[in-house]
């Protein structure tokens, strides 16, 4: 009797295991991005050349016949980024940014430095597909707009720290490297316009000029999604 009873009981068994087996590897390969939320951490260097600042500043009677110091190219930026797919194209989300630098100017009294510094955030639509035949879980291209309002400052030698609240306007281009089902590489482009003062502004002088903190940013990082729909029902679920 109860070798007739081992057969049956070895199918329910592994019945549920192939079931579960079957539902990761349909898992592995889907390629629906509805309802799929993620967070990317990125960090890298924005280039900006702050030419304008420049001719502002040696347009000046004080500076005009100064040669010019060495010209910062831009500096390091921190970007993170929480998501979530309305469908299988369209994306929400929202950025989290940092990027500071330095500037170098010639006056009278001898080389200068400026201190620089951005932050805040930028909410947009991202317009995403997947092609699952590119690496391990297929690569993930996309393209988007965003804009929000941001805090930029600056600091000379013996100013206070010059500051305003303006918005950034972005776009983006990137990709992100499927390594997981849940994890991949991502590398972005962004342009970005962002500016801030330079030098107090009363009524005898007019601000030195403005420099700029957009430009084009570059970076890469590391993406986790998370799935759709929870992995198991929920008790008393159908």
């Amino acid at each position: 009797m109860l070798r007739r009873l081992l057969p049956p009981l070895a199918l329910l068994i592994a019945a549920p295991a192939v079931a579960q087996d079957s539902d990761e590897a349909e898992e592995e390969v889907s390629t629906s991005l509805d309802g799929v939320g993620r967070i990317s951490i990125q960090g890298g260097y924005r280039f900006t050349s702050n030419e304008t600042f420049y001719k502002g500043w040696y347009s000046r009677d004080l500076n005009k016949d100064l040669p010019r110091a060495r010209e910062a190219s831009g500096g390091p930026l921190a970007v993170g980024t929480f998501a979530y797919a309305i469908n299988d194209l369209v994306e929400l989300g929202i950025d989290l940014f940092v990027t500071g630098g330095r500037l170098y100017v010639n006056s009278p009294e001898g080389e200068q430095t400026i201190d620089t510094l951005s932050y805040g955030a930028a909410v947009g639509l991202r317009f995403q597909t997947v092609l699952p035949e590119v690496g391990p879980y297929g690569l993930l291209p996309f393209a988007g707009i965003s804009t929000g309002p941001s805090l930029a400052s600056s600091k000379r030698r013996g100013e206070t720290v010059q500051e305003t609240t303006t918005q950034i306007w972005m776009g983006s281009l990137g990709t992100t490297l499927r390594l997981s089902p849940r994890w991949g590489v991502t590398a972005e482009y962004r342009l970005a316009f962002l500016r801030g003062p330079v030098g107090p502004k009363d009524e005898k002088e007019a601000r030195i000029g403005s420099f700029s903190n957009g430009g084009s940013w570059f970076a890469v990082g590391v993406t986790y999604s998370f799935p759709a729909e929870p992995s198991r029902p929920l008790p008393g679920s159908r």
